[in-house]
């Protein structure tokens, strides 16, 4: 059975790990979020405990006090971004990834400069794929 998506809230909850670098407990965690989130403490721990079973966070039991885990991450940003947007593709453009790209790209200004980072990840895409087909060959 394929893991649930991370919602809005956990999502909150890895950029702060994702930002630490270090295992957290739940407590660090909350503090860190005081004043850019409104939610309770119990609520963090819930949520951790709902990343670990996604199998997006693990944890350690403290050596000194039982109670107290260590969470750490498992899935780095860039994987669970590539995860999101791939469902999103999916879900809004039936798994259209040019049709995606073309409605992002028409609903925003780019600069000259934003245009040319764009033709540098398309170029590095169309490397990758001729790799891929190299290799299948």
């Amino acid at each position: 059975m394929a893991k649930e998506e991370i919602t809005p809230s956990e999502w909150q909850i890895m950029e702060v790990l994702w930002a630490s670098g270090i295992p957290l407990t739940s407590s660090e965690v909350y503090k860190r979020m005081q004043g850019n989130v409104d939610m309770s403490q119990r609520t963090v721990r819930v949520l951790m405990n709902r990343l670990n079973q996604k199998d997006i966070l693990g944890y350690t039991v403290d050596e000194h006090d039982s109670r107290v885990y260590h969470y750490y991450v498992l899935k780095q940003k860039g994987e669970c971004v590539r995860e999101k947007s791939r469902k999103f593709v999916d879900k809004y453009f039936s798994g259209s990834g040019t049709n995606a790209m073309a409605a992002l790209l028409q609903s925003f200004d780019l600069t000259d400069e934003q245009i040319k980072e764009l033709a540098e990840i398309l170029e590095k895409s169309r490397e990758r794929n001729a790799e891929s087909l190299d290799k299948k060959e």
